[in-house]
């Protein structure tokens, strides 16, 4: 059966009060089908998105939905533009969001179902509201959304997201107070757009920077820089649902992800809990995609073809369609995961300046593939990157100096929320990254930089799944960080004459947390740790010829803050000093690196 057609006119009823359980009134623009000027009579479905960046900017989805058949909503929520109370990011929309589907489902022009939808922001509060389980909720779109912003989002592997500091310059220069007073406007404005200056200035102390006229924002900025250990604050449903799976509601719910975004660990995640639990149905949707690329065909400088673009709104549609009318979109007999396997298809005409990867859209019924299996690289101590087992007769560690004064630079990967690209990039200096310096010369040349390289591939290789560093490490440190970063190598060609070194996947982990996240061990000087921790899972065929690459290192920053080896306190410490890094390559001692592999 086809889906629903534009066939309505749109009346909309702007800043209609929707009010929480504590009296603080929320405001909403509805968007009804109509016909000339009066609303359809029969009860509708609502289709709902909270967004904390002005309702008034989904005025195009909300006529989308409207003219086919649905009525939806757009709030602002709690302390932004026009809804009344204090904002505190994510804190409070598990409650909030709760309130607002149940008076939604209550009121005589809806059915009693409500969908929601929204990415980002708009997808955490989708899975806050669900941790409490609202009646009237019945199909869900998550799209780029967390499952835990300790875990894999605002914190990686016990480091901060710094996008997350520039966020919060962002949001209060935006804020309720900010509009209503136009000298602290410009104040706050001024200050977003030296973000940098103030970040490199050391930790953010209370008092210190314009953030302090707006306190709710600079608390915020504190608590995430400060709260290293995994305690109340985190566990608030605003940070993510995975400490309410058990509870979460259960509806169909479409999670989508993109491999360059930087919620790809968080989508898994909530996909693969909650298809265990749930009795509606759970699909997933991972597309070759940055943050702000949903449905477009390429991520930073790697092109994937038409293949990788897709109609995204007709994709929300058709989820809508089946669960809150219940039109026979075919879903129902649709195997789960849909996910971009970049690189296999076709080859696409080399471009210069662009890293032509192609693609193809696959189908399975869970994530990895059932066909996937675990491979382990061992980093060996000549550099190679091998199945096999280092030897005793090989070298047993390798060392770098980590200078937290002079990081390695980020040079695409999983962004947001940063003036940087997004995606996949040579990785080289360029001058679309500021701190790389734009010099063009390789990151692997860096002292601070130790490679692990394959030989060329005698056949392709489908990667599909988690990958995870398997670390051993010491440091003269008694805390430092641990940066893993999987790479493509592409030899050279015409239109790369030097060849490609495209990042794939990376993150970070920070040795104090290496027993947990409970509470913070600082290491011993020359002690060798045992130290696992999770890159963001990828899919993408490497083929014949290419090489597979590991970089090991400290630092990749401005992604992610930097740790001042001191073992001082976190967000606070002001010193700085340089560490001595070491790898561990002996065969009881074998790094590695471990890849889920699709068998032929």
């Amino acid at each position: 059966m086809m889906g629903s057609k534009s066939e309505h006119e749109v009346l909309i009823a702007p800043n209609v009060v929707i009010p929480f359980r504590d009296g603080v009134v929320s405001r909403a623009d509805i968007y009804f089908p109509g016909r000339s000027v009066d609303r359809l009579e029969d009860p509708l479905p609502a289709v709902l998105i909270r967004t904390p960046y002005d309702k008034g900017g989904s005025a195009a989805i909300g006529t989308y939905y409207a003219k086919r058949g649905y009525i939806f909503v757009a709030q602002d929520v709690r302390g932004r533009y026009a809804s009344e109370g204090e904002f505190v990011s994510f804190a409070d929309e598990g409650e909030d969001g709760y309130d607002t589907v149940v008076w939604l489902s209550n009121q005589p022009w809806c059915n009693g179902k409500v969908g929601t939808l929204g990415a980002s922001y708009c997808a955490a509060v989708q899975s806050a509201l669900a941790s409490f389980d609202p009646p009237g909720l019945s199909a869900m779109i998550v799209q780029f959304g967390p499952a835990s912003y300790f875990h894999s989002s605002m914190r990686q592997n016990g480091a901060l997201e710094v996008r997350f500091l520039v966020y919060a310059f962002t949001m209060a220069a935006t804020s309720r107070e900010a509009t209503a007073n136009p000298g602290l406007r410009r104040i706050l404005t001024e200050a977003s757009e030296h973000v940098w200056d103030y970040l490199r200035a050391g930790p953010i102390q209370p008092g210190t920077t314009p953030l302090k006229l707006v306190p709710n924002y600079e608390q915020w900025a504190i608590d995430i820089q400060r709260r290293g250990t995994y305690d109340d604050f985190w566990r608030r449903p605003g940070f993510g649902p995975r400490p309410y799976y058990d509870q979460h509601a259960d509806v169909p719910t479409l999670y989508v992800g993109g491999w360059y975004d930087t919620y790809t660990r968080g989508t898994l995640e909530n996909y693969l809990a909650l298809s265990r639990k749930q009795t509606a149905p759970v699909h997933v949707l991972m597309g070759p995609w940055t943050h702000g690329g949903v449905g477009v065909g390429e991520a930073g400088d790697a092109v994937f073809g038409p293949q990788g673009s897709i109609d995204f709104e007709a994709v929300r549609l058709r989820w809508m369609d089946q669960w809150l009318k219940g039109v026979d979109t075919g879903l129902g007999n649709e195997q789960p995961v849909t996910y971009f396997m970049m690189g296999a298809g076709a080859p696409l005409p080399a471009e210069p300046g662009r890293i032509t990867k192609g693609g193809e859209w696959r189908k399975a019924p869970t994530w990895p593939p059932p066909h996937a299996q675990d491979m382990r690289f061992h980093l060996r101590g000549d550099g190679a990157l091998s199945t096999t087992l280092p030897q005793e007769k090989e070298n047993q560690t390798t060392s770098f100096p980590f200078d937290p004064a002079h990081p390695v630079p980020t040079i695409g990967g999983n962004l947001s929320a940063l003036p940087l690209p997004a995606g996949m990039f040579d990785q080289c200096n360029d001058a679309r990254f500021p701190q790389s310096g734009g010099d063009g010369i390789p990151l692997a040349t860096r002292r601070d930089v130790l490679t692990f390289i394959t030989p060329p591939l005698e056949k392709d290789l489908d990667i599909a799944g988690p990958v995870i560093a398997d670390l051993y490490v010491s440091s003269d440190a008694p805390d430092t960080d641990f940066t893993a970063k999987l790479l493509e190598i592409h030899p050279p060609s015409p239109a790369h004459p030097g060849g490609v070194a495209a990042n794939l996947t990376d993150s970070i982990a920070r040795l104090r947390f290496r027993e947990g996240y409970a509470e913070e061990v600082l290491g011993e000087p020359g002690t060798i740790y045992h130290l696992t921790f999770e890159l963001f899972p990828t899919a993408c065929r490497i083929p014949v010829g290419h090489q597979l690459r590991v970089d090991i290192s400290s630092s990749n920053y401005p992604r992610f803050d930097l740790n001042p080896n001191t073992g001082g306190t976190l967000g606070v410490e002001p010193r700085l000093r340089t560490a001595e890094n070491t790898v561990h390559h002996s065969p009881e001692h074998a790094s590695s690196i471990v890849l889920s592999l699709l068998s032929d």
